[in-house]
Order: structure tokens, then sequence, then C-alpha cells
């Protein structure tokens, strides 16, 4: 009999297809250069490097938020062991923390715009997970991650295979 096991994916949410990226990168030169031309043809010569550099900056921008969409975190509870896999391409890391001594935690951010920051943690190391998620999901996954894991030196049993977590 397979060992139970409790697994949950995260990754974030990107509604903004490639095709509308480009669609919007589209539009947003389009729209920048019908005002730099002519300008420039007028004899305002600078303002065409500038909506160069806008370009180039909103074009950089859009480039690191599509790749994000490629990023996953994967968090297998066993009896044993909790395995988490983040998948940031080009990167991919795995670790794993022992189950009965592994603590999930929250930080607190130091101001309003910094949020908090999920771990968890085991013998000195610790993996923050869910740096994507917003605040109240990021307190769900903690509440649902404290619910499987257990505090320290308490391995609460896992629920069936094919049950809600």
């Amino acid at each position: 009999m397979p060992e139970p096991e409790a697994r949950i994916e995260i990754a974030p949410h990107c509604s903004l297809s490639p095709r509308g990226a480009r669609w919007f990168f589209a539009s947003v030169c389009v729209a920048s250069l019908s005002i730099a031309l002519p300008l420039s043809i007028m004899g305002f010569w600078l303002v065409l490097p500038f909506a160069g550099l806008e370009l180039a900056l909103v074009g950089w921008a859009l480039r690191v938020s599509m790749a994000r969409r490629h990023q996953r975190q994967t968090i297998i509870v066993s009896d044993e062991v909790v395995t988490i896999e983040d998948v940031s391409p080009p990167t991919r890391q795995r670790v794993e923390f022992p189950r009965h001594w592994a603590q999930v935690r929250i930080r607190a951010g130091g101001s309003p715009l910094h949020p908090s920051r999920l771990t968890v943690e085991s013998h000195g190391r610790g993996l923050e997970v869910g740096q994507f998620l917003n605040e109240q999901e990021r307190l769900s996954l903690a509440k649902r991650l404290r619910r499987l894991i257990g505090r320290i030196a308490e391995s609460p049993p896992l629920p069936a295979q094919g049950g809600p977590a």
C-alpha cells in the first residue's frame, strides 16, 4: 500500500496570455510613437529617445511578468518528510524537512507595503513558500500547512488519499 501523502501545488495567477501581451505591447508602441514621431519631425527630436527608452522599459517589465507564469511550488507532506519543490526557471530547488521537527511560521512584514513571509523550517534551515500569493491566500496556506504538518514533535495523521486536505 502506498504511503499516504498530501500534495499542494501553488502557482502565481497570470491572466495575461502571450498573445494578449503582444497586443498590449503593440498598442503601447502605437500610442507612444504616434505622439513621439510627429513631435520629432516638428523639431522636438529629444522626445524620440525618451519614447524609445519608455518602450524598452515596458517591454522588459512585460517580459519579466510573463516569465513569472512558469513559476511553481509543490509541497508534499508524507508521514516522514515535508518536501518542497520550487521551480522558478531556469532554477529548480528541492528541499526536504523531517515532518516531526518541521514548523510553519508566518513572519510579519515591517510595514503595510511589505507582505508577511510564510516559511517551513526545521533544524536551522527554512524555505519561503508562496511569495507570489496575496496576504489572504498566504494565511490560508499557512493554516492548511499547520493542519498537515502539526507543531514541533507532533505529526497529525494525514487525510486519506483522494479526500480533502
